[in-house]
């Protein structure tokens, strides 16, 4: 006969699964990967919205100045926005068995086994998902999908309102958009792309902070990648061994990982290289729905069928986006 506990099976192969899953979806974005080597992975437990503190520096409110002997110090409170406010974005999998196929994989082993491949599945597509999210703009299915790099580090920055603050309005929160074309005055080639790469950097680093990291679609990584082999530089033998294409940057002083995240099914837009200073981005999965079973048992009142859902929950976010860069067609 059928295994009888069919609901607890499913449920708890994928509650067995659950972490490595989380982990998984970490590893398959090269970002995503970056950010969680350097602990920007971090987790938030409730409220209606994901508060992230910013740095910011506002001239009108700025207390902080030089004085003398007896001089009243200014201590009018500084800085009147305190963090930006990111929506909780949903995300779920399905992972279903009917009645015939319990019946054919009647022992407790056959149905494990039936499961994990479909678990899979189920795993897989939400990692696509999620890691395409990551370069979008948020306003994906109505506005349901990931606030990423699209939003995060526009191509044009002094417009719109992001993490609830508007860039119209505060100059703090644009990050630097560089157009080869309209700012460097021809298209980005294997001849000119480090030029470019310099150009921007420049305008993102303040004294030790800079950008960390950069990901590129298949164009603009195939320029760097041309423009370097006759000297064949690569990255140190962690980042040569992470599962992602990846070259060393040396310019504008300062040392950065270029990662290619374009390739089979990638997501980053044609002709686009963004520079992450990761000290000031972050993964924000909720606590209690990071690639975990979602609620009870779900078996149609009208169909021989069990389905169960794998969820997550949070929203990529920022804290400082004038550190951050993008460089377009």
């Amino acid at each position: 006969m059928a295994f009888p506990n069919l609901s607890d099976i499913v449920a708890t192969t994928i509650q067995n699964r659950s972490a490595k899953l989380a982990d998984n979806t970490l590893k398959q974005n090269a970002l995503l990967n970056w950010l969680n080597e350097r602990g920007n992975v971090k987790t938030f437990s409730g409220g209606n919205v994901i508060l992230q503190e910013i740095m910011y520096n506002d001239p009108a409110t700025q207390n902080a100045g030089s004085y003398s002997g007896y001089d009243v110090i200014d201590i009018t409170p500084n800085s009147p926005i305190s963090s930006a406010q990111f929506d909780i974005k949903q995300y779920a999998g399905a992972v279903t068995i009917n009645g015939l196929e319990q019946l054919q994989n009647a022992g407790k082993q056959q149905i494990i086994d039936l499961l994990d491949g479909r678990v899979s599945v189920a795993e897989k597509q939400l990692m696509n998902q999620l890691s395409a999210g990551i370069y979008g703009d948020g306003t994906g299915n109505g506005g349901k999908n990931i606030t990423g790099l699209a939003a995060a580090v526009s191509t044009t920055p002094t417009t719109g309102t992001y993490g609830g603050i508007n860039r119209a309005t505060w100059t703090f929160w644009r990050n630097v958009a560089f157009s080869s074309l309209t700012d460097g005055g021809a298209a980005a080639s294997s001849a000119n792309i480090q030029s470019y790469m310099n150009r921007v950097l420049l305008q993102t680093i303040r004294g030790a902070d800079a950008p960390d990291v950069a990901v590129a679609d298949n164009n603009y990584y195939r320029f760097f990648l041309e423009s370097m082999q006759a000297i064949q530089r690569v990255t140190d033998d962690k980042n040569a061994t992470s599962g992602f294409a990846g070259l060393a940057y040396y310019g504008a002083g300062k040392k950065m990982t270029v990662f290619c995240d374009g390739g089979i099914g990638g997501s980053i837009p044609s002709n686009r290289m963004y520079f992450i200073n990761s000290d000031y981005m972050f993964f924000r999965p909720h606590a209690e729905r990071n690639m975990v079973p979602i609620g009870g048992d779900r078996q149609s009142v009208n169909q021989d069928a069990v389905v169960k859902l794998i969820g997550w929950a949070g929203n990529l976010t920022t804290s400082g986006s004038q550190f951050q860069a993008v460089l377009g067609a």
